[in-house]
């Protein structure tokens, strides 16, 4: 019986290698990372999780928390081009995407409309300080970020895969900025907060950055691997009661819905869409593989529901007023949504 369907065994066995792939560029990548970040392991393992599953990030802290720092070493070790846009309120979108230029031939002295790319064009983009700039530009990652490609004087230009853009925002001067609109935040798989160091960590900081230390980051995966695991990663089967546990998740958390509780509806002023339960499970799929496990559980489910929910979850005034933030309405929504219900189909 093994051998009445030699493709798809084949197909298996081509997973099997790629899930492997993955384990082991997981390692390789955060020790490569390690060499040049201290600390910081959550923040990496989601920005590796999002690259994988073809998402984007949006990433908050203070200043000097080495967030640049963290994404252009990532470049490094995927061996992919990296390129930083500063956004800053006089940026405009063709500072982003590229114009068109009349250049001239020096030998007939014939004149034509040139495309100058713009630094959007490389696989890996760190959108820094997102909500310093106005909405028209910030909206000029959006055909980006969602189709691979984006469009100039009518002409198309696809974008080299992998293609993954980070954003960052600083969480502290609100003066002169331009909040991201929730649909644009909904753009991004995650919304993964940075927090300051344990003191050990900060110890070795001081110590690595004020000496001759130096170290080279290796490149341990390439462009095409990354592509052909994030087609893998999109086979790993989800049980049907863990697709239950993330459907009743983020139900109860839309005030309108009839499964809402009371509390919800005190505090929630919107929830999030059916976005929230796509990245969810292709977020826990990832996790899942770079675990060495070939399938979902509830556990992958909660290892990411913040940074898939924080960012889609809006508060009502009451919730604000009472200091109850988004992070304490998703802990309650976990305790109170019992894996024992979702697992009433086994």
């Amino acid at each position: 019986m093994a051998d009445s369907n030699p493709a798809a065994n084949l197909d298996q066995a081509d997973d099997a290698a790629r899930a492997q792939l993955l384990v082991d560029a997981y390692e390789k990548l955060t020790d490569q990372m390690g060499k040049i970040i201290v600390g910081q392991n959550d923040v990496i393992e989601h920005l590796l999780i999002a690259v994988l599953a073809k998402g984007h990030c949006l990433l908050e802290g203070v200043p000097g928390l080495a967030k640049t720092l963290m994404v252009s070493t990532l470049a490094q070790a995927m061996d992919l081009s990296f390129r930083r846009i500063q956004f800053t309120p006089d940026l405009m979108p063709a500072d982003i995407t590229g114009t068109d230029i009349i250049q001239e031939d020096p030998t007939t002295g014939h004149r034509q409309l040139i495309f100058e790319k713009g630094p959007i064009f490389a696989q890996m983009i760190l959108a820094d300080e997102i909500n310093r700039t106005p909405p028209k530009t910030q909206a000029a990652l959006l055909e980006a970020m969602q189709e691979r490609h984006v469009t100039i004087g009518g002409k198309t230009f696809p974008l080299d895969p992998p293609f993954f853009v980070l954003a960052t925002q600083n969480p502290i001067e609100q003066e002169g900025t331009y909040p991201l609109p929730e649909a644009q935040r909904d753009r991004f798989m995650f919304h993964v907060k940075v927090a300051y160091p344990d003191r050990d960590q900060e110890r070795e900081i001081i110590t690595r950055t004020t000496s001759t230390f130096s170290s080279e980051v290796e490149p341990v995966i390439t462009g095409e691997q990354i592509i052909a695991c994030q087609e893998t990663v999109r086979r790993v089967p989800v049980p049907d009661h863990v697709l239950d546990y993330v459907l009743d998740l983020v139900r109860k958390s839309r005030p309108n819905e009839p499964e809402a509780p009371g509390w919800v509806k005190d505090l929630v002023d919107w929830g999030p869409g059916p976005r929230a339960c796509q990245m969810l499970v292709l977020s826990a799929k990832v996790r899942a593989v770079l675990h060495g496990r070939y399938h979902v559980t509830t556990e992958d489910i909660e290892a990411v529901i913040k940074p898939v929910l924080r960012h889609r979850i809006v508060p009502t005034f009451n919730a604000e007023a009472e200091g109850i933030s988004v992070e304490a309405i998703i802990d309650r929504l976990v305790r109170e949504t019992p894996k024992a219900a979702a697992a009433r189909v086994m």
